[in-house]
């Protein structure tokens, strides 16, 4: 007989009520001393290791003066220091804060004063550089630490470096251990453990506050989903400001004594994929999207012969693929076709990417279009999507290998409760949902109703099995003038999953019908060209090619085949930009910023509505 969901729930809930974050690494530091736990190129470190470098840390930021409570921001890549001073941060009881290092000097100096930080740790120039701009006007922070002693200002008494941080702490810690050693044992489950800002698509960052429960209950119930064995290697490459990489290369890899195999630079991950090969890997909808697209560009490479015996394996494995992904039982022949495809062609093409050792790959954050999922899903790499936010810790529904729909974002983690209203708002309680948001005076403000419900602003619905599907944001839903309510995700996905596009906008609010804006992939778009003989040195010569113009028009035209006719798009343009978050137009995790968009593009899209 299985498990109950309420035994599930309950044993959640006992284990994360015992749990904070120094509790596990004081655990592993003594059970797991010298295995490793963070690497970064030529650097590992084992859990002995950082235990010891984040006592000498946290001793080195209480010295500076951050106390219990108080916030501390981060502007640092991933790399072995980001975890450090996070986890050093901890023990004090303060709470570490993540900004994303592609903030403007403006959003800077936004979420600086709105955390009312009083410490601020920095990588290096870049960094300072947009910080000094705006620190006198910034009077609660006390010191400003930076990585590379090289940037520190000279003359300047707020700032010290990283080295001087960390050795001072290491001298105290050796001269009184007591000191730190009590000191983390007052920090409780229910105590705050880090704070998030949103992607701000829609407005002003806020400060997400998560709690210790939060960030382990999460671990744990994610982890009974789709079990991950301890000690295994995974692959953090997300920016520690994203909830996903927070809770998964800082807290679940503390969890399950995982070792973290650092990727700075986002490019680099396929590679450290086929060199750790680990047994989970969790991307935003962009990487598998590209993933797609880089497959079908090398199909397209490959001799006749070779490229048939893929797509017969894909063809076979796609069919089982889609029964199983409709809740369906694969017919015993099939799968024993499915088993030779996999032997001969799939394992050994899936080992060439890293993926081969693959058991649980998710996909989160924002839509990903069907038809990428079930691409991949030909290939055996089956990418199953999972919902959530930053204000439930990251996964609040999932779909496991043994339990999925393609399409939905799966079923609620053990112990959170998901309920619709009258217009399709999804609300959700339990466990996982956050302390509150930080509010201007300091205070922590929870913003469930009175029966602890949160709202998410998502748009979903629910089947008769309890599989959720996401069909919009709520905020971000387009009425025409007419009054037709229209989901952009849902059309912008469909533009997205062809290798040419890169990005895509559906625009329509107020406007009588529905239009886009097209950005070419700035990697997939050069290689789809090549493969047709088309010779175009950058993206805006190719936004102007007539092949491009053509196979984007019949894009167009096979998606409004699938569209309703008020979801139809009349008219559409290819702009010659590459969008991405250091030129605004996306967020850090890659979601589009509307407004943004709307208004640096209003004089083109007034002109897609004047040839009427």
């Amino acid at each position: 007989m299985g498990t109950s969901l309420a035994d599930l729930e309950a044993q959640c809930q006992s284990l994360a009520d015992k749990l904070t974050l120094p509790l596990l690494l004081k655990r592993n530091a003594e059970e797991f001393a010298d295995l490793p736990a963070l690497s970064s190129g030529d650097v590992t470190l084992s859990w002995a290791r950082i235990r010891e470098r984040s006592a000498a840390l946290a001793r080195g930021l209480g010295a500076l003066g951050l106390k219990r409570g108080e916030r501390m921001m981060i502007m640092m890549s991933s790399r072995p220091e980001h975890w450090l001073v996070d986890y050093g941060a901890v023990h004090l009881g303060a709470i570490p804060c993540t900004a994303y290092q592609t903030l403007s000097t403006e959003q800077v100096g936004y979420v600086a004063r709105h955390s009312a930080a009083t410490v601020v740790v920095l990588e290096g120039a870049d960094e300072v550089s947009r910080w000094r701009s705006v620190l006198e006007t910034l009077p609660a922070i006390k010191r400003v630490v930076v990585l590379d002693p090289a940037a520190v200002p000279a003359g300047d008494s707020r700032f010290v470096s990283f080295a001087q941080v960390e050795a001072s702490g290491r001298e105290l810690h050796e001269a009184d251990p007591k000191v730190f050693e009590e000191g983390w044992k007052s920090i409780r489950p229910e105590d705050p453990i880090a704070m998030m800002y949103t992607s701000g698509t829609t407005g002003d960052p806020k400060g997400v506050v998560l709690s210790h429960r939060n960030a382990f209950y999460e671990a744990i119930a994610v982890d009974l989903a789709a079990p991950v064995p301890m000690r295994t290697p995974s692959i953090a490459y997300l920016p520690l400001a994203h909830i996903a990489e927070r809770e998964l290369g800082l807290y679940r890899s503390a969890f399950k004594a995982l070792h973290v195999h650092v990727c700075s630079d986002p490019t680099g991950v396929v590679p450290l994929m086929a060199k750790v090969r680990p047994p989970a890997f969790f991307g935003v909808p962009r990487v598998w999207e590209k993933l797609a697209g880089g497959l079908r560009a090398k199909l397209g490479t490959l001799e006749p012969e070779k490229r048939d015996a893929i797509l017969a394996a894909h063809a076979v494995t796609l069919e089982a693929f889609r029964l199983e992904g409709s809740g369906k039982s694969v017919p015993a022949e099939l799968a024993q076709k499915v088993a030779v495809m996999e032997e001969k062609v799939l394992k050994p093409l899936r080992g060439v990417l890293g993926l081969d050792a693959l058991q649980w790959a998710s996909s989160g954050s924002a839509p990903i279009p069907v038809e990428v999922l079930e691409y991949l899903g030909g290939f055996g790499i089956r990418v199953l999507e999972v919902w959530g936010m930053s204000e439930t810790t990251g996964c609040a529904t999932v779909n496991t290998p043994t339990d999925f729909r393609v399409g939905s974002v799966g079923r609620p983690i053990p112990g959170l409760e998901v309920k619709l209203a009258d217009d399709g708002e999804i609300f959700v309680r339990g466990p996982v949902v956050f302390l509150g948001y930080l509010a201007d005076d300091g205070r922590i403000v929870s913003p469930l109703d009175a029966d602890g419900w949160l709202a998410t602003g998502d748009i979903g619905t629910v089947d008769a099995e309890g599989y959720l599907t996401i069909t919009d944001r709520k905020k971000e839903l387009l009425i025409t003038s007419s009054g037709k309510n229209i989901a952009p995700s849902k059309i912008e996905g469909m533009l997205r999953a062809h290798p040419l596009v890169g990005q895509a906008i559906a625009i329509g609010d107020g406007w009588p019908y529905v239009t886009a804006l097209v950005s070419l992939d700035a990697e997939v778009a050069p290689l789809w060209a090549k493969a047709r003989g088309i010779n175009a040195a950058t993206v805006a010569e190719l936004a102007r090619e007539p092949a491009v113009l053509a196979e984007l028009t019949a894009l167009v035209a096979a998606s409004n085949e699938r569209l309703s006719r008020a979801e139809q798009v009349k008219r559409f343009e290819v702009v010659a930009e590459a969008w991405g978050p250091a030129t605004g137009e996306l967020t850090p995790t890659l979601k589009l910023k509307r407004r943004v968009i709307l208004g640096q593009y209003a004089a083109r899209i007034a002109t897609l509505y004047s040839k009427d």
